[in-house]
C-alpha cells in the first residue's frame, strides 16, 4: 500500500477534511510498516522471481543424464534437502515479514517435489516406465501416463504449502502439474493414438477450465491468487488455440475474433495480461494477412499503420478512463453475469 500513496496524497486528504491533522503522517507510517503482498517490477522482486526460475530450471528440465548416474538414493537425498532448506528459508522469511521471497522459496520447494517422487518410485520398484524413459528431464517434455503420481504429489504439496505460506506464486507449479496431468490422463484415454491436434485441444480446454476457476476466485481472496492462475490458464488456452492448424479463412478470422474477446476481457476484469495475449493473437492474424492474403497490396501496410495508431490511441484512452470504461461495459451485461465478475474495488 505504501507504493500507492505518498505524503502529498495524504496531505491533500487533510486539506479536504477527509483526515484530521496528524492522521496523515500516522497513516503513512502504518503503510510503510506493512509487508508488500503484491508482485511488482521493483528490481529486488525481479531478482526474487529470476532466482526462483533459475533453481526450477536447474532442478527440472536441465537435470541431465549425468545426474541420473549418481544413484536414486543420492538423488532423493538432494531433492529432500532442497525441499527442506527452501521451505525452512521460506518460513524464516515469512516470520521476518519478507512475504515475496518467502512465497518464491515455497514455490521452488513445490517444484522439486516431482524429483523426490521420481527417486522414491525408482528406489521402491514402482517406476511404471521402461529404461528408455527414465530421464527426469523428460517429465517436462514428453506426455506419458507414468508421470501421474509425480504430478498428483506436486499438487498436494502445493496445496499444503499454500496453507503454510499463502503466496500467489505457489499457484504456478500447481497449475503446471495440473496441465501435465491433463495431458497424461488424456494419453491414458487415447493410448498411442493421442496425436498433436488432440494435445492442443486438451491444452485449450484445460486453459478454459483454469480461467473459469480463477474467475470465481478473483477478487474474493485477500491476496491476488488469480494473477498466476490467469497466467497459467492463458498460456494453456492461447498456446493450444494458436498452434492449431486451420486452412479456412473463416477459421483464421474466428481466431482473431477470440483474441479480440480476450482484449475485451482485459477491460472487464482489469487484467492487462488478457490484453497482451489478445494483442499477440491479433498481431499474428494481421501478420498472416500481410504475408499471405495481401502480399502484393500497396495499401495494406498503410492501412495497418493507421490501425496501429488507432490501437495506441485506444490504449491511452483506456489508461486514462479504465475504471469508467470497465463500469460502462459491465453495465451492459446481464445482472447474473455481472455478479460473477470480481468487484471494481480491491
Amino acid at each position: 500500500m505504501a507504493e500507492r500513496f505518498d505524503a502529498k496524497d495524504l496531505a491533500r486528504a487533510v486539506s479536504a477534511g477527509v483526515l484530521n491533522p496528524g492522521q496523515d503522517q500516522a497513516l503513512l507510517e502504518f503503510f510503510k510498516r506493512q509487508p508488500s503482498t503484491q508482485a511488482s517490477f521493483q528490481l529486488a522482486h525481479v531478482a526474487f522471481y529470476l532466482g526462483a526460475l533459475l533453481i526450477m530450471a536447474a532442478m527440472g528440465w536441465l537435470l541431465n543424464e549425468a545426474w541420473m548416474r549418481i544413484g536414486d538414493s543420492a538423488l532423493l537425498l538432494i531433492a529432500v534437502a532442497y525441499i527442506a532448506v527452501l521451505t525452512l528459508g521460506g518460513l524464516f522469511m515469512q516470520r521476518r515479514g519478507q512475504i515475496i521471497p518467502a512465497g518464491v522459496l515455497g514455490a521452488v520447494a513445490v517444484s522439486i517435489v516431482p524429483l523426490a517422487v521420481f527417486a522414491v518410485e525408482r528406489l521402491t520398484g514402482f517406476w511404471p516406465l521402461d529404461d528408455t524413459q527414465t530421464g527426469y528431464h523428460n517429465y517436462y517434455t514428453y506426455v506419458q501416463g507414468g508421470w501421474l503420481l509425480m504430478e498428483a504429489a506436486t499438487v498436494v504439496a502445493g496445496l499444503l504449502m499454500l496453507r503454510v505460506i499463502p503466496f500467489p506464486f505457489i499457484v504456478m507449479p500447481i497449475a503446471l502439474a495440473l496441465w501435465f496431468m491433463s495431458m497424461d490422463l488424456s494419453e491414458w484415454f487415447y493410448g498411442h493414438t493421442f496425436n498433436w491436434e488432440q494435445r492442443l485441444a486438451v491444452s485449450l480446454w484445460f486453459g478454459l477450465v483454469v480461467l473459469a476457476v480463477f474467475l470465481v476466485i478473483d477478487g474474493r481472496t485477500r491476496q491476488d491468487f488469480a494473477f498466476w492462475g490467469y497466467l497459467a490458464g492463458l498460456l494453456a488456452f492461447w498456446l493450444g488455440l494458436s498452434l492449431m492448424e486451420s486452412d479456412s479463412q473463416l477459421g483464421k478470422a474466428f481466431y482473431c475474433l477470440i483474441n479480440l474477446g480476450l482484449m475485451g476481457l482485459a477491460v472487464l476484469l482489469r487484467r492487462p495480461m488478457f490484453m497482451v495475449f489478445g494483442a499477440m493473437g491479433v498481431a499474428a492474424y494481421l501478420g498472416y494477412l500481410s504475408y499471405e492474403v495481401f502480399e502484393d497490396s500497396l495499401l495494406f501496410p498503410l492501412i495497418l499503420s493507421l490501425i496501429g495508431l488507432g490501437v495506441i490511441a485506444l490504449g491511452l484512452l483506456y489508461q486514462k478512463h479504465r475504471e469508467d470504461l470497465s463500469r460502462r461495459l459491465r453495465a451492459q451485461l446481464p445482472k447474473g453475469l455481472e455478479q460473477l465478475l470480481p468487484g471494481l474495488r480491491r
